[in-house]
């Protein structure tokens, strides 16, 4: 088990490492960035569940600001995609909805890969925001759209890793 862990942690180290230079105002992304947002890598992330995996086409927020934006400002997301929040090391805590605008569902992942929790989460315009505490540790988190989780029948226990 733990060289599995070192693997997902070597992976995703190297992917992360690998960021785009593009300067502001390029469209990297598919045009799905906010208008005024910094750019972000976009990658594939794969989540094995009993019904077998389903790729996701997700934004990596791996700088403070990007992680701070997230999806916010947002009118829609393609149906198979979401943005993936990377952590180096344990992180507790929660999530907000600030100027957000569309539902999403989040599923906190350990060092391992193993979905945590999955959370359902709804826009919040102006304060106070809810906060979505998984109340669990957690390295990392993936945003889809409210009820994707659902639909792909991933659940607390499967897998989700990046693909290179």
């Amino acid at each position: 088990m733990k060289m599995r862990a070192l693997m997902i942690v070597i992976s995703l180290a190297a992917l992360l490492t690998g960021c785009n230079e593009a300067g502001a105002g390029s469209d990297q992304g598919g045009g799905s960035a906010a208008p005024g947002s910094s750019d972000v890598e976009v990658a594939t992330a794969i989540i094995e569940g009993d019904k077998g995996p389903v790729l996701v086409n997700v934004e990596v927020a791996e700088t403070s600001e990007e992680r701070q934006r997230g999806l916010m400002f947002r009118e829609s997301l393609p149906a198979d995609s979401g943005m993936v929040f990377i952590f180096f090391g344990g992180s507790e805590g929660g999530f907000w909805m600030k100027n957000t605008l569309i539902p999403l569902s989040i599923a906190f992942f350990d060092q391992d890969g193993e979905i945590v929790r999955i959370l359902d989460m709804e826009p919040c315009t102006k304060e106070p925001c809810r906060t979505y505490d998984p109340e669990v540790s957690y390295y990392g988190a993936l945003e889809v759209n409210s009820g994707a989780f659902d639909e792909w029948g991933i659940e607390e226990g499967d897998t989700f890793r990046m693909n290179q």
